[in-house]
């Protein structure tokens, strides 16, 4: 329910405490709480370190915006961290979480039909960090970086050179470490998960698990085993000289700017879907990135008016047919990408459901 509700704007002007359901899981919660927000790749982090913690050996609890609802978990044993995925939406009325360990990945547009503009969402994810012992912030996003404040304990992660106590990449001998400050831990290419995006994702977890002292070998051996999860860059297969990926729950163009900058290659670009309000116009900085693009839904004219100028777009009316026509647009060494940027709603029951029906198509050329 969102606070500019009139019910709950009444409630407000009466001096009434409005409070949800993750700020009574953290003042009920008899174990320390990991607590991860940002407009992308929490579900992926939230995932990831919950691998971590039980590597090292420790009993790890998982819910929020993710699988159980945060309640839910106090039915259960008292494990010995809670790790908890949440959204803008819940943060909105989390007045204290008083986590040992709190992280805003990113920060871009999303859920703009819910706020006046991107400070008023940004100030509703920034809420993670009330009370929170250790912040872990992105370096390369300034409006993480805004939230910074002196006198904390803070913890910084960057796809640049880190420095001393930073979680970054450095080179060496022509290949590419993930590194805390000089200290190489891993080499970027043994990282299960693809994309430049998921090294960011790695480097939080590892700047997280370092602040929750776990093993640095169970950690990377994770990082390396860890593939990611589906309808995220997911290599669905490889045809006539082509990857496909499936990145159907990039809803947002942040989500869409992060995974195609991931890649090297040339990209088939499937887009479009309902874009709740967003500005398409960053999408301009990744035309020289496509060879084509192929919009779909309720917002895919609005997509292809900011790259037609760059690259050939084409219209199609449902997935399968953007699949087919990706397959004869793509060039042998070219990736093609379903990375929407929008909601799926439009079209589809959920961004699951416009994964699926992409793998489904995908799979069905190869075998024609």
């Amino acid at each position: 329910v969102s606070l500019q509700e009139p019910l709950v704007q009444r409630a407000l002007a009466r001096g009434v405490e409005v409070s949800g359901d993750i700020a009574l899981f953290a003042s009920c919660a008899e174990a320390p709480i990991v607590a991860i927000t940002g407009s992308n790749g929490k579900s992926t982090v939230t995932t990831l370190l919950n691998e971590m913690v039980k590597r090292s050996g420790r009993k790890v609890l998982v819910g929020g915006n993710i699988g159980v609802p945060a309640l839910d978990l106090l039915e259960q044993p008292v494990p010995e961290l809670y790790v908890l995925e949440l959204s803008s939406f819940q943060l909105e009325t989390a007045t204290a979480i008083n986590a040992a360990v709190s992280v805003v990945l990113n920060i871009s547009e999303d859920h703009m039909d819910r706020y006046k503009d991107l400070s008023d969402y940004s100030k509703a994810k920034q809420a993670i960090f009330n009370g929170a012992a250790i912040r872990v912030l992105n370096r390369d996003d300034p409006r993480v970086a805004a939230m910074a404040e002196s006198g904390k304990q803070q913890r910084w992660f960057t796809l640049g050179i880190p420095d001393e106590g930073e979680y970054g990449l450095s080179e060496q001998g022509g290949k590419q470490w993930l590194a805390c400050g000089q200290q190489r831990l891993m080499r970027a290419a043994d990282v299960g998960m693809v994309g430049r995006a998921n090294l960011a994702n790695g480097l939080a977890a590892l700047a997280m698990g370092d602040a929750l002292g776990l093993s640095r070998d169970a950690m990377i051996a994770t990082l390396a085993d860890f593939t990611g999860l589906a309808h995220r860059c997911q290599l669905v297969l490889h045809r006539n000289g082509s990857a496909w990926y499936n990145d159907s729950k990039a809803t947002n163009v942040g989500a869409t700017l992060a995974a195609v900058n991931g890649f090297e290659e040339k990209l088939v670009l499937i887009a479009g879907g309902d874009g709740k309000g967003a500005d398409f116009t960053p999408l301009h900085t990744i035309g020289d990135r496509l060879s084509a693009l192929i919009v779909i839904g309720k917002d895919g004219e609005k997509i292809a008016s900011v790259l037609q100028d760059s690259v050939p777009c084409q219209r199609a009316n449902s997935m399968t047919q953007a699949v087919e026509m990706a397959s004869k647009l793509a060039a042998p060494g070219d990736s093609v990408l379903l990375s929407p940027a929008c909601a799926s709603f439009d079209m589809f029951e959920g961004f699951e459901a416009r994964g699926e029906q992409f793998i489904n198509a995908v799979r069905g050329l190869s075998n024609g």
